[in-house]
């Protein structure tokens, strides 16, 4: 029998849970492919070490930007791959519910459904992120007070004020994680004249990387390529210059759940004293990034248990009970 999945459609990472067992699968949101042939070699976590290492016909990309697909026969075969991976045959089409970000068009938005279908599944429904993760967060969302999530991934940025159900305020910009990686990939190359990939300034971001000052600060050490001499160099690296580096992404960041809290009705507003701003996804582990948006907003700033995971578990809370919650989906005309 057909088992029921959710699925946190990612840029960064897509999980899949499964009515009845939970999280069964949590993948980068990459795929490896032969560009001379369009054959997949790849997906997932060893597509993803591939990023920057391969030949010149191998590509590894990711089919989702910005929270958008970029590439929709690509996005369609790594849900195809997905749905394969958890058991998913032509016997068995499942109903799946596809978290998306609140940031994408109609035409994106009927990409998607069409995307999973085709990929596999009997139907495909759309929840929105910020909703799933507020859900995933145990928020009471169902009750006449203000719920405000922050969700930061690795293409969008997305703040939601939850009550009674439904979707009181919301701001939503293309700017993420990725896009803090990016910001120190510049940096370094402009001050210092060095290339680094993708996944080093990831690493960077991990090590040093914050929105605001924090106690125990160390410098890094990275290895890059000089862009004048070919060669492979080092240097040390501060967290006051890292800080610099991404004060762009994050202040677009800051400055989103700020223009929220100002779409707030006054009655809402008032509850975020007491009920406070709940961060998740990949991007709100950033350090100092919680302190940053208390200062900014003078509300109370906390991440919830299970950052990453919020949004698929919301999903999967949907998907146990279907039938009762259907009306909280997106039809894709939006």
């Amino acid at each position: 029998m057909a088992r029921d999945l959710a699925i946190d459609l990612g840029t960064a990472n897509t999980l899949v849970y499964a009515r009845g067992e939970g999280i069964v699968l949590n993948e980068p949101s990459v795929i490896a492919l032969n560009s001379r042939t369009r054959e997949v070699l790849a997906m997932g976590r060893e597509a993803w070490h591939m990023i920057g290492r391969t030949p010149s016909y191998i590509v590894a990309v990711r089919p989702l930007r910005k929270g958008a697909i970029t590439d929709f026969e690509v996005t369609q075969e790594m849900i195809r791959l997905l749905l394969k991976r958890v058991g998913v045959s032509r016997f068995n089409r499942p109903r799946v519910v596809i978290c998306v970000p609140s940031a994408i068009t109609a035409v994106e938005r009927r990409a998607v459904i069409e995307a999973t279908k085709r990929a596999g599944a009997a139907d495909a429904h759309l929840l929105d992120q910020p909703m799933a993760a507020a859900i995933g967060a145990g928020l009471p969302i169902n009750e006449p007070i203000a719920n405000m999530v922050v969700d930061i991934g690795g293409g969008t940025s997305e703040t939601a004020l939850v009550s009674l159900g439904g979707v009181v305020a919301l701001e939503a910009v293309r700017v993420g994680s990725f896009d803090i990686d990016a910001a120190v990939v510049t940096y370094i190359r402009r001050e210092y004249g060095i290339a680094i990939g993708e996944q080093t300034a990831e690493e960077i971001k991990i090590a040093i990387g914050s929105a605001e000052w924090t106690e125990d600060e160390v410098c890094a050490e990275v290895r890059g390529r000089d862009l004048m001499l070919g060669l492979p160099r080092t240097l040390i690296l501060t967290p006051e210059e890292v800080r610099a580096a991404i004060s762009e992404p994050v202040s677009a960041m800051v400055d989103s759940v700020v223009s929220c809290l100002g779409e707030a009705p006054p009655e809402l507003a008032q509850d975020l004293i007491s009920q406070g701003i709940h961060m998740v996804g990949g991007g709100a582990l950033l350090k100092g990034l919680d302190v940053r948006l208390a200062n900014a907003t003078g509300v109370p700033v906390q991440l919830v248990m299970q950052p990453l995971e919020a949004v698929v578990l919301g999903a999967g809370r949907i998907v146990d009970k279907y039938e009762s919650l259907k009306p909280i989906f997106l039809d894709g005309r939006r």
